[in-house]
């Protein structure tokens, strides 16, 4: 009972964690806007780093990193959060949010494919066939013509934004590939470090490698025309994005396999949908809503336990 309550904790923090995720990405696109990306990605981590200083602290009962985990703990900032922030934001600033939410609807099934290449684990034949939808999706949006958001004024983007949709999307698609590293190697950090000091170390990385590009773009800013919303805004995504999630990701993590916290990441391109037609005010269009059907029909494939083999039958996806 007690590991049973455990589980559904993790589960709960797994779902919660991507939530956020889904949220924040829909709202970066009003920051990506105002601020440059660069700039953006480094005050996140920045107020991130300011909320986690006593996450830092190396607890007594930590082993030593080895050579090897701190390697894996700098690949776990560079992909997931440096790379993640960058792809993500250039990304939605192209782009609609809708349109992000169904790309990132691929999130499973990349988990899926990675924890069979770097984990070891098996895959079934619906999780092919959750590949293969999500790739299929993925490919009617670049036939669509979606609606573009609306900006301040009530107006369409501009025809010169709206050609720079497919390199929008290609980024999101990076956003996913970096997702599913992300998920893959926290697995194997969860097992010699706690979820706090993931999240305070990974985020300090950050912080390292975008400090150069964020000087500089600060240097060359007016923060005064910046709307207290935005601040606002801008705080809550920070917090979000390098403190809760990553931390409700690395304590669901703990007590769930890689292939299975995966899952979770349908809630993820969901949320993003739902934040950009309630808050953005964008729309799904024709094209748009086949291909996110698409994209859940292959979170369902991927997502649905496998059938309990009977007797003398090998069960799916085992060799």
């Amino acid at each position: 009972m007690n590991n049973r309550s455990n589980r559904l904790v993790a589960y709960g923090c797994l779902a919660l964690s991507m939530s956020l995720v889904g949220s924040y990405v829909a709202l970066s696109k009003p920051l990506a806007m105002i601020f440059p990306v660069l700039l953006l990605a480094w005050l996140r981590f920045g107020i991130g780093g300011v909320a986690m200083l006593r996450w830092l602290r190396k607890p007594a009962s930590e082993p030593t990193l080895s050579r090897q985990t701190k390697g894996l703990i700098f690949l776990e900032s560079f992909l997931g959060n440096f790379l993640f922030t960058i792809c993500m934001i250039f990304g939605v600033s192209m782009t609609t949010a809708v349109s992000a939410g169904v790309i990132m609807s691929a999130i499973p099934a990349v988990v899926a494919l990675m924890s069979r290449v770097f984990l070891r684990e098996a895959i079934s034949h619906r999780v092919w066939g959750a590949v293969a939808c999500g790739a299929l999706g993925i490919g009617l949006l670049s036939l669509a013509k979606g609606d573009m958001a609306v900006g301040d004024e009530g107006t369409l983007l501009a025809s010169a934004a709206r050609d720079k949709a497919w390199l929008g999307n290609l980024l999101i698609f990076g956003a996913v590939l970096c997702e599913g590293a992300y998920a893959v190697i926290g697995k194997k950090l969860t097992a010699v470090m706690s979820p706090k000091r993931i999240s305070a170390v990974i985020n300090l990385w950050g912080f390292a490698l975008t400090t150069p590009f964020g000087i500089y773009a600060a240097l060359r800013f007016d923060f005064s025309g910046v709307p207290v919303s935005m601040w606002l805004l801008l705080l809550f995504y920070a917090l979000a994005a390098s403190v809760w999630t990553v931390w409700l990701w690395m304590t669901g993590l703990k007590s769930v396999p890689a292939s299975r916290a995966g899952v979770f990441t349908v809630m993820l391109p969901v949320s993003a949908a739902v934040v950009g037609i309630a808050a953005l005010g964008e729309t799904l269009g024709v094209m748009q809503l086949i291909a996110f059907a698409l994209a859940l029909a292959g979170l369902l494939l991927a997502t649905l336990p496998p059938k309990k083999a009977r007797p003398g039958v090998v069960a799916e996806g085992r060799a």
